[in-house]
């Protein structure tokens, strides 16, 4: 297969991870076969825009994010790496995260006025 099937195998399998799911799990709630589903995150299986849309659904994910940083002149900036921290946090978490960014950014600030 290629790269890109590659890639976005590895892409859906750290989705995966991040969402705490087996590949049973994500099989059944994207009503595709578990073997499928480790075929995909493989690479061996060039995967449908259909089958996409399930694994997508079952991962509780937008179809832009399951292509979000498979393309290789795209490193994973800090940004990616602070997103990929936090997506499997509680919501708790994630909103004082926002608030001690936030306060960073208002002391940053007033530092210059």
């Amino acid at each position: 297969m290629t790269n890109l099937v590659h890639r976005l195998g590895e892409r859906i399998r750290l989705l995966r991870r991040e969402s705490n799911l087996s590949q049973e799990q994500l099989g059944e709630l994207a009503g595709l076969h578990t073997n499928y589903i480790g075929q995909v995150e493989r690479g061996e299986k060039n995967v449908t825009v259909e089958s996409l849309e399930k694994i997508a659904a079952g991962l509780r994910v937008s179809m832009e994010e399951l292509f979000r940083y498979i393309d290789p002149m795209k490193r994973e900036d800090d940004l990616a790496k602070i997103h990929a921290l936090l997506s499997s946090r509680s919501n708790q978490d994630k909103a004082m995260v926002l608030k001690m960014i936030r306060s960073v950014f208002d002391w940053e600030a007033s530092k210059y006025k």
